[in-house]
């Protein structure tokens, strides 16, 4: 069971003791190019009574606002890679549930060895080759030019990434691999998704979007600040990140793009700002994240939220459709999954999809490992600052 599964695998993993196993196909949706939204919209309404797990392609952009990528994705991840699963268990610490499928002595044994893969410490190692894909002259020199971009008028803020790769590379034991970057990431939106040739390895800090009946919440995050093993330091961390004033910029405009985008589908004047600018503390960073809430009409369907909301503000920038055509002009990699969402549809309608970042793609038949990072660029943003924020996200993981 080392080598990657001939059948489909989601584990959406909180950290707080509670997660949910998706694996097996009834029946799965892949579409690679056009017409994603339709099909997309068959394929969940034919299995509206079973859940559902899936993934969005940051590129479905392009279907929703006419755009264009230029360059190519090396991860060769489908626009929507959506499954039916055969068998979906709720795990609570020590107790688990089956919520879709037979308690078989096949499903049990499935369970029963990916519990001790989570269990076992002992992982593998994996001497990896990362390369840059952006030069740091050139990460410099594009930020300055987004910053002339931005002193024009032309937006408020963008997204900038860069890419992280490696070729030639064999992971033999996925479940390990995630496990251990689990173990440094410790996230609440952490992920492994293997479907055919892709896999996610997302250690994301970060929700897109939730549907509790009629209620819709997305909590953003912009503001990153470094941790600190001397307790006092890092609680001084927290509050020079919460007083921040570039930083609290960066996510109040973030903020606003959630509350305009959130606004398309809600009911009139439902939309609230629950939190604004807090900080919350992860295994490797602090994060300031906000949370923007509004109610919607029974009628409205997972595809109407999605096309109202995706890309996801904060790994665009405002305002949304000038940010994303400077991303594609400025970055040299297509962000493919990344940037993208990975999540679930219960059979009552209700969902929650996280956003990937802080994450390695990984494609089986090519042997091509791929791990971006970015951050928010503002007026005010000093180009070293950003670079060395980008390393602050990734380093450990590139090293774990």
């Amino acid at each position: 069971m080392n080598k990657p599964f001939d059948f489909p695998i989601a584990y959406l993993n909180s950290n707080d003791g509670s997660s949910m196993l998706a694996f097996g196909e009834k029946e799965s949706l892949t579409i690679t190019d056009g017409n994603s939204w339709d099909l997309l919209d068959e394929f969940l309404v034919k299995h509206a009574d079973n859940y559902v797990f899936g993934c969005l392609n940051y590129n479905l952009k392009n279907e929703i606002e006419s755009l264009s990528t230029r360059n190519k994705d090396q991860h060769d991840f489908p626009m929507v890679q959506f499954f039916v699963p055969t068998c979906v268990v709720k795990l609570d610490h020590e107790n688990f549930e089956f919520l879709q499928g037979e308690k078989t002595n096949a499903n049990f044994e499935f369970l029963n060895y990916f519990l001790e893969e989570e269990t076992d410490q002992n992982f593998h190692e994996l001497k990896i080759n990362w390369k840059s894909r952006t030069t740091k002259d050139r990460y410099l020199n594009n930020v300055v030019e987004l910053k002339k971009h931005i002193a024009r008028g032309d937006i408020y803020e963008v997204n900038y990434c860069q890419e992280f790769f490696a070729e030639d590379v064999s992971i033999d034991y996925p479940l390990d691999f995630y496990f251990k970057l689990n173990e440094i990431t410790k996230a609440p939106f952490s992920a492994f998704v293997q479907i055919n040739d892709n896999t996610i390895f997302c250690g994301s800090p970060e929700r897109y979007l939730k549907r509790t009946q009629n209620k819709v919440i997305s909590q953003p995050i912009k503001g990153t600040a470094r941790r600190n093993s001397d307790t006092l330091r890092d609680l001084e961390l927290v509050e020079n990140l919460r007083a921040d004033a570039k930083e609290r910029a960066e996510n109040i405009m973030i903020v606003d793009l959630v509350r305009n985008d959130l606004a398309k589908i809600a009911l009139p004047n439902s939309v609230l700002v629950d939190e604004l600018c807090e900080v919350y503390s992860f295994e490797t960073v602090h994060q300031m994240i906000s949370t923007i809430s509004c109610e919607i009409d029974n009628k409205t369907s997972f595809t109407d939220i999605i096309r109202a909301t995706f890309p996801m503000g904060s790994m665009t920038g405002a305002p949304k459709l000038k940010a994303m055509q400077l991303i594609d002009q400025f970055e040299d990699f297509s962000r493919g999954i990344y940037s993208g969402t990975v999540g679930y549809i219960a059979p009552n309608g209700d969902f929650d999809f996280n956003v990937v970042i802080r994450s390695i793609i990984y494609n089986t038949k090519t042997k091509y490992l791929s791990c971006p990072v970015g951050g928010a660029i503002t007026i005010d943003s000093d180009p070293e600052k950003e670079y060395k924020e980008c390393q602050i996200k990734i380093s450990r993981i590139l090293n774990m």
